[in-house]
């Protein structure tokens, strides 16, 4: 066999490509998560058709935090869009060719984006009008939804005649989600209110859109830090964690917060203004190992927003560690266990209660929340040593955390070693004794 091709440069290329190509949506935590646009033709009209669009979020522990989710496509044909429930179309784009009735919009690549709360009801449909925000499905299943309804003319008004739009585009709200060609699947069936009677749409497709950490952000968005009540070292978020910075992109801590021009105006893509700190990171996690009991261990879990620029809403917390199939009690969060598989129940996912913490202010004296966990020892497998109390992974918002190195660990403190000269002259002193009480 000829081995001299398989160390070629190309062959590692190519090798790297069809790895990373496929494996960078990957989520060990999440393998089934995704993001399902259903569209429902649900009527024809004269020159085109009425359809209901859906997206729903069935990732675990990923939502769309506010200034909320944009959605694009390219029509297939000259297909226009007459008029839209539920959402708009950014632009209008060039209508110059209609006479009287005007579209919404004649863009070629309409950009679409969900109503806000608080529109009239003349313009809402169900699971509408949220500004974009979608909750993940493990943290809330009924607010995990977002729907819009539009009518599209100049397309085609039957099965045959119709094509589907391409190129989608999915920004939730930055980068990040890779979308599927459009799939034609067997349509859906709606059950009326009374429950008697089912309909079906006319035309369903579907398209399937997943997150990739890669494709968000060239560097980590979270980092972890250590520490321990056997030991007094606090292990801190590695040096860079998430990308080194010039002090010119930073905001320094003992600056005055009110003179940085436009600090609290968020942005599309959410364009973090950190704190200048070693690690360059807006969040950090912080993993205290507390006490420990004779059946139970505790441990306590910070939060820290260094962004000035926004509040995080949901926030979610993942962490995989193997006594979490044991856990107890948890203070102040609510929390899940996440099952990907069979065999493993070592993850869980914790975020806020509603009304009381479920906001994560920006970096200041209230941009920090926390939590502490009581867990069960299993005798068969809990030890202090070697980092077993701290996590594998940890995820905020559905990105993975930058963690510090095995070596920095926060370690336990070496055994004392055995006094032999003090042993051997307690007993020789012994013998003394009794020989001069005998004596």
């Amino acid at each position: 066999m000829d081995f001299d091709r398989f160390s070629s440069p190309f062959f590692f290329a190519v090798f790297f490509f069809l790895v990373f190509s496929r494996a960078e949506a990957y989520d060990y935590l999440d393998p089934t998560g995704n993001l399902t646009l259903k569209w429902d033709v649900i009527s024809w009209t004269p020159d085109g058709y009425v359809a209901v669009v859906t997206m729903t979020n069935f990732q675990m522990y990923r939502h769309i935090m506010s200034p909320g989710w944009t959605l694009r496509w390219t029509w297939a044909k000259k297909e226009v869009i007459w008029s839209m429930v539920g959402a708009q179309a950014t632009e209008q784009g060039d209508c110059s060719k209609f006479r009287g009735n005007i579209p919404h919009s004649c863009e070629k690549n309409p950009t679409v984006v969900d109503l806000l709360p608080g529109v009239p009801y003349n313009q809402q449909i169900s699971n509408c009008c949220k500004g974009g925000v979608v909750s993940s499905w493990g943290q809330d299943p009924s607010a995990a939804v977002s729907s819009f309804q539009l009518s599209v003319g100049r397309s085609g008004s039957t099965n045959k005649t119709v094509r589907l739009p391409k190129n989608f585009t999915l920004l939730g709200p930055g980068l990040g989600y890779s979308c599927s060609q459009a799939k034609i699947v067997p349509p859906t069936v709606f059950l009326t209110s009374d429950g008697r009677r089912t309909t079906q749409a006319m035309m369903t497709w579907n398209v399937t859109c997943t997150y990739s950490q890669m494709l968000a952000s060239r560097n980590p968005t979270c980092c972890v830090s250590m520490s321990s009540f056997y030991n007094s070292t606090i292990t801190p978020c590695r040096t860079c964690a998430c990308g080194c910075q010039n002090n010119s992109t930073c905001v320094p801590s003992d600056s005055t917060i009110q003179s940085v021009v436009g600090l609290n105006t968020a942005t599309k893509d959410n364009t973090p203004l950190v704190q200048c700190t070693q690690h360059n990171c807006p969040i950090r996690v912080h993993w205290h190992v507390k006490l420990n009991y004779m059946e139970y261990w505790r441990v306590k879990i910070s939060v820290t927003n260094f962004n000035y620029r926004l509040n995080y809403t949901q926030w979610t917390l993942v962490a995989q560690h193997p006594n979490l199939n044991n856990i107890t009690q948890v203070f102040s969060f609510a929390y899940k266990p996440l099952l990907p598989y069979i065999s493993a129940n070592d993850s869980g996912m914790f975020y806020g209660v509603k009304f009381f913490n479920d906001i994560l202010m920006e970096a200041g004296p209230d941009g920090n929340i926390q939590t502490e966990l009581i867990l069960q020892k299993d005798k068969n497998t809990f030890t202090l040593n070697k980092g077993w109390a701290f996590p594998r992974k940890v995820y905020f918002n559905g990105d993975e955390c930058m963690m510090p190195l095995p070596d920095d660990y926060p370690y336990l403190p070496n055994s004392a070693p055995k006094n032999v000269i003090g042993l051997s002259f307690v007993i020789s002193a012994f013998f003394l004794l009794e020989l001069l009480a005998f004596w």
